[in-house]
């Protein structure tokens, strides 16, 4: 028997995000851009409520097509709205859109989101070192520093807290406990 992660047990499609996902290094823009979308839609709610909801985002919202996304007028709003598969906060809605914007702006200015996302960690996933889930941060300086960058930059539903759940997801940092059977496997130890 596999050594996981203790948040991720007790349902599937918990573990197999774990264990293929989670923490692996993502430098595809489209990819990044959707953990982006789908982070600030989980403010105030589980992971795994947002996880449930992955493939009616994917629908949703064009595959996570920035170009798309930022194209969204206020009736794409109103049948977003309607979309039972999805989050139904206006708030998180229009941020989509309005991050969109920002993310194409980034873009051009630095020849792709993942170029200017992974400048903060020099293109190196930084290596936690925690024995408990306890011992694992919420946030961290380096999180603070570019929830503040991308709030300059006109993102919203980017806090210091949604945005260090995005440097887990994607590899920025490996958070997985060190008895974990991926901790060792993506770099850590």
């Amino acid at each position: 028997m596999l050594n996981r992660c203790e948040w991720c047990l007790g349902d599937d499609l918990y573990i197999h995000y774990h264990d293929y996902e989670w923490g692996v290094p993502v430098r595809e823009d489209q990819k990044l851009f959707e953990f982006l979308i789908l982070e600030g839609a989980q403010a105030g709610l589980s992971w795994i409520t947002i996880l449930r909801k992955r493939e009616h985002y994917r629908k949703a919202f064009d595959n996570f097509d920035a170009i798309k996304i930022a194209s969204y007028d206020q009736d794409k709003v109103e049948q977003l709205m309607g979309n039972s598969g999805i989050i139904r906060n206006r708030l998180k809605i229009e941020s989509a859109i309005n991050n969109a914007r920002a993310f194409l702006t980034i873009q051009q200015e630095f020849g792709s989101f993942s170029n200017y996302i992974w400048g903060f960690f020099e293109g190196k996933t930084i290596q936690g070192n925690y024995l408990s889930i306890k011992e694992v941060p919420a946030m961290s300086t380096r999180s603070i520093i570019i929830s503040k960058q991308l709030k300059k930059r006109g993102f919203n539903f980017v806090g210091p807290t949604i945005i260090y759940s995005l440097m887990q997801a994607t590899g920025m940092v490996n958070d997985h406990l060190n008895g974990c059977h991926r901790y060792r496997e993506l770099g850590g130890g």
